[in-house]
């Protein structure tokens, strides 16, 4: 034993785990902070881990709460947004509906190299006085009741030691440690599989195609730079850029419409995309001597019961509740799970009565996660209607900057008295989004599925853009409550907007969301 109480040890020293002791030795610079990580340096680049793909809550929390900016625009790649392509079973990437948008949105996100970022995170978090530990494999810990130390056991090169804290923070990724120990895991009822690889190569998007008017919709034409999906019924496929000059490639199925069985071996991968997505196929299989990697995840959705304790001990990133790689919310829900523990760990610092917080952090916690897994549970099917998909993913948007991002932005997150105040603008958006993403299965049933040859630019749609732009904006509390409740009233006319475009073509989804789209709200533009 070293003989010490430690302020907090940390359980993984990934993205989640060093994140939030940076965040924590920000917050409280004499902490003393010890981060244990298994894997020793340094990571090998490009075939470290998925979550590449990141977007505007994780982007800020990385950048400007952790301080990470320059690294970010220096050492990544800045996302040209989210890009859909419908072109299940088709190979002229041209000749079908595309979203995204023609030009980059103000607001940053990036395509992070997981093995760039956790090697620069790791030497970083030791410049601020961290003490980061690498080849230490956790063997076993015990919580501490009341306010006696948790013990943590773990071997090294050197032998066996044991180490006591103060707070236990778990951020051990899947294995998930805590979690399954106390046996709080869940399902949440989503269930899907991921299928991912790495090729040595750019997969350059913009040269698939030779079509003159394809290429000039986009400025600069570099689609490469984006999340790009292509989609189908049950599925989508990722491509997306890393800063060593690789790709990863990934496929995200619907455990029903595409058992994983099909899929789970790179050579069954490739046969697969031979037959959902051609051309993704040709370029992988062309490339297939540089394949760096492959691996996959088992519904690799799931809940969890507790992340935040009284007793001193809490959850982060995947050690606690996973949604689904679409979006990329993973990095978002560290931000949020690590700001939570930050606030808690003040909390307990100045001598305050922990188990109201906990408690409170808890459920904004999971009512945020709850709403966001609404955009997932039972929508897979979505990914094949071109009709249908494209507006989702607008009201998708609209409600995570116009909500979440809007909280999380303006630093509300633990602002008890604020989220009070907001309760009936919160309880009438999620009661929204709820009701839409309910009725977009709705349209679907009805759907045609036309896939024109479109280019839907989200940049077109001015409110759109403007929120995006927004966000990095200073309010105080009278302006975002002005803002949040503009916003809410904007999905409102979202809602009543894209029912009645729903029902031009299919009367017959008017039943039962009629009140919608005759609702008295203005509208708002839509492609």
């Amino acid at each position: 034993m070293d003989g010490k109480t430690h302020d907090a040890v940390v359980l993984g020293g990934g993205l989640a785990g060093l994140s939030l002791a940076m965040q924590l030795k920000g917050a409280y610079p004499d902490m003393d902070i010890v981060v244990l990580e298994r894997q020793g340096r340094p990571l090998p680049e490009a075939a470290h881990k998925v979550g590449e793909s990141t977007v505007e809550i994780a982007a800020h929390y990385f950048a400007d709460v952790i301080g990470l900016r320059d690294h970010l625009e220096t050492r990544h790649i800045r996302k040209f947004g989210f890009r859909f392509f419908f072109s299940e079973g088709l190979d002229d990437i041209a000749d079908i509906t595309e979203l995204g948008v023609s030009a980059v949105l103000p607001t940053p996100s990036y395509q992070i190299d997981r093995g760039i970022l956790e090697n620069f995170l790791g030497e970083e978090a030791r410049r601020r006085g961290i003490d980061f530990r690498e080849g230490v494999t956790v063997r076993g810990f015990d919580v501490g009741p009341g306010e006696s130390d948790h013990t943590i056991r773990v071997s090294t090169a050197e032998g066996d030691d044991v180490l006591r804290a103060r707070w236990l923070l778990d951020a051990s990724g899947r294995a998930g440690l805590m979690r399954r120990k106390l046996d709080l895991t869940r399902d949440n009822g989503h269930h899907a599989n991921a299928v991912w690889f790495r090729i040595d190569d750019r997969l350059a998007i913009d040269d698939w195609c030779d079509d003159a008017e394809w290429k000039d919709r986009c400025h600069p034409p570099e689609r490469w730079r984006s999340t790009n999906h292509l989609v189908g019924p049950g599925y989508w496929v990722w491509l997306i850029p890393l800063a060593s000059g690789a790709h990863s490639v990934g496929i995200v199925a619907d455990a029903a419409m595409h058992p994983l069985e099909g899929m789970k071996t790179f050579d069954l991968a490739l046969e697969w995309l031979r037959e959902h997505q051609p051309l993704v196929a040709r370029h992988v299989e062309s490339r297939r001597g540089k394949l760096l990697d492959f691996a996959f995840f088992r519904h690799f959705s799931y809940g969890c019961s507790r992340m935040f304790s009284p007793d001193r001990w809490a959850l982060t990133g995947e050690a606690g509740a996973f949604l689904d790689p679409f979006y990329s919310p993973g990095s978002d829900f560290i931000a949020i799970a690590n700001t939570y523990i930050t606030l808690l760990v003040g909390l307990d610092r100045r001598g305050e009565k922990l188990a109201p917080h906990a408690r409170h952090y808890e459920r904004l916690f999971f009512s945020f996660y709850e709403g966001t897994l609404r955009m997932y549970r039972g929508q897979y099917n979505l990914f094949g209607d071109p009709e249908v998909l494209p507006v989702k993913v607008i009201w998708d948007y609209a409600y995570y900057w116009g909500v979440l991002c809007q909280i999380v932005f303006q630093g509300r997150l633990g602002d008890s008295d604020f989220i009070a105040r907001m309760g009936p603008e919160f309880a009438e958006a999620t009661e929204l989004n709820t009701t839409m993403q309910a009725f977009f299965q709705r349209w679907h049933e009805v759907s045609e599925r036309r896939n024109p040859r479109a280019m839907l630019d989200q940049r077109d749609l001015a409110w759109f853009a403007d929120m995006n732009g927004t966000l990095h904006d200073r309010l105080d509390d009278e302006a975002l409550v002005a803002r949040l409740r503009r916003n809410v009233g904007m999905m409102r006319a979202l809602a009543a907007t894209i029912v009645e475009r729903a029902a031009v073509d299919h009367p017959s989804v008017r039943e039962g969301y009629g009140h919608m789209a005759d609702a008295e709200s203005e509208r708002v533009a839509l492609f």
